[in-house]
């Protein structure tokens, strides 16, 4: 849910012409997507979203907690989570990555430390207590 904002800022800027989520339901799901009325298609991408989001979340907190208490930990992982869908989820599905411009690649990459940040922020609290 982190990102949602600094995603409606990006596609709202131009810099991000469709997300991620967006085009993996478009080619994993088209039929299904396409009943879906185009008002709703947004709230269906994030939900979506959501739902890779928490999973990696929940993957996140599986780390040895040695490794989540690291400052670097949450920024990093998130760059991975991004790098992995880019080298091998996309290619694996046929999501085309190479007309993506450099103002788009740093978008996606800016929201996914995001993303890393608010993750580790979950486990550094659970720390505390």
């Amino acid at each position: 849910m982190a990102m949602s904002g600094m995603r409606r800022l990006t596609t709202a800027l131009g810099l991000v012409p469709k997300t991620p989520p967006e085009s993996v339901l478009e080619k994993t799901a088209p039929k299904a997507f396409s009943r879906v009325p185009v008002e709703r298609r947004p709230a269906v991408v994030e939900l979506v979203h959501w739902m890779y989001g928490s999973t990696g979340g929940a993957a996140f907190g599986l780390l040895p907690r040695k490794v989540r208490e690291r400052r670097w930990a949450g920024p990093v992982y998130g760059v991975l989570a991004w790098a992995a869908f880019e080298t091998a989820i996309a290619p694996a599905l046929g999501l085309p990555r190479k007309g993506n411009t450099a103002a788009e690649r740093l978008a996606l990459l800016a929201d996914h430390l995001l993303y890393g940040a608010v993750v580790a922020s979950s486990s550094m609290r659970s720390q505390k207590r």
